[in-house]
């Protein structure tokens, strides 16, 4: 049989084990990982595809560097200028 490994490392029996008797005792939700992206509003947002031109492009990036912000950040902004 060929060794278990999670990243890189060899995982023992023993560990093994002891996660399966974790995991059977139940864990606390409030203790457990949250996966995915971090929620941004109190209301749930969607992603959506917008098509752009380079140069439409490059405007949001160098908005987006001399402001500190994420490109995703600088088009949400610019949104809120519409919408405000």
């Amino acid at each position: 049989m060929s060794a278990r490994t999670m990243n890189g490392q060899e995982i023992s029996e023993e560990q093994i084990d002891q996660w399966v008797t974790e995991a059977e005792a139940g864990y606390d939700p409030a203790m457990l990982r949250r996966r995915g992206r971090p929620t941004r509003a109190s209301s749930p947002s969607r992603a959506i595809t917008v098509r752009l031109t380079d140069t439409e492009l490059e405007g949001i990036e160098k908005y987006a560097r001399q402001h500190d912000l994420t490109r995703s950040e600088a088009i949400r902004s610019a949104i809120q200028v519409l919408v405000s």
